[in-house]
């Protein structure tokens, strides 16, 4: 990239935090430089938006937009208003689940859950994040709320998520990717360990980017984008510089116009230390 950016997006989980879930201080200082040059900081990932402020916690003045569930929710940090949200519906749930069941009927189990967004900031997290009997948790659970499928698919969701115990992703993608239609949902991966997560269609971080750029008035050859998992693919061919972690996966770095350090060796910021 020859010019300063005008815009940082960067994913958080494997990019912008450390495997001890950390901003360093280096990469904290190079963000404010950043932020104090006038270049806006956004924020872009696959979690819902209620488990994005331990994040925010290591970013103090910072305040960035954040894409968050894949590009299905826009939240504003500073005022902490959900900016737009998109769904998947009842009748989609119910063909994106069967699909996935039929594509591993002969493998095992396939665990469901669905993260919603909630009508107001109090509703409990019980009711935002509910999974089915057989859905095995890939992280510390936090609080959730069990319930049979027919509950899950019976109200609108933000993301769906699909969890096997005898597949990793890349192995479930390939089973059951190809039997979604993109008119149905977009199936992408942010972890490797057996997990899918189904956004509604055409939905992508991209899709969620494009939207705040537009917003800020920045054209996509001013943005520059970190991420490490395919869910992140989409967002780094989008930005102007699209830049890869060590730590990504092979088609990312594939993709990528730049590969950095990993986020264990400040490979975030050290690309932004060439302007900042």
């Amino acid at each position: 990239m020859k010019t300063t950016p005008k815009l940082i997006v960067s994913d958080i989980d494997g990019t912008l935090l450390t495997p001890q879930e950390r901003v360093t201080p280096r990469l904290r200082d190079a963000l404010h430089r950043a932020h104090s040059a006038g270049t806006k900081i956004v924020l872009a990932t696959g979690r819902p938006h209620r488990w994005i402020h331990p994040v925010l916690q290591q970013l103090p003045g910072l305040n960035p937009v954040c894409i968050s569930a894949n590009g299905a929710v826009l939240f504003d940090s500073e005022s902490g208003k959900i900016i737009s949200r998109q769904q998947l519906q009842p009748a989609v749930l119910s063909t994106l689940v069967s699909a996935a069941s039929d594509a591993l009927s002969d493998i095992g189990p396939v665990g469901v859950a669905v993260e919603r967004v909630g009508r107001s900031l109090n509703e409990p997290e019980s009711e935002l994040f509910r999974v089915s009997p057989e859905y095995h948790h890939t992280w510390e659970a936090q609080d959730y709320g069990v319930a049979e499928l027919s509950e899950l698919t019976s109200r609108p969701a933000v993301k769906l998520l699909l969890r096997s115990r005898e597949l990793d992703s890349e192995k479930m993608y390939g089973l059951i990717a190809p039997l979604i239609d993109e008119s149905l949902g977009h199936v992408t991966y942010s972890m490797s360990e057996g997990l899918l997560e189904v956004s509604p269609p055409g939905v992508t971080k991209a899709q969620g980017l494009e939207k705040v750029a537009e917003f800020y008035e920045i054209p996509a050859e001013e943005v520059i984008a970190f991420g490490d998992m395919p869910n992140d693919s989409e967002m780094l061919q989008w930005a102007g510089y699209g830049v890869a972690m060590g730590n990504a996966v092979p088609q990312v770095k594939d993709i990528a116009d730049f590969v950095t350090g990993t986020n264990e060796e400040d490979g975030l910021a050290e690309v932004l230390e060439r302007w900042f």
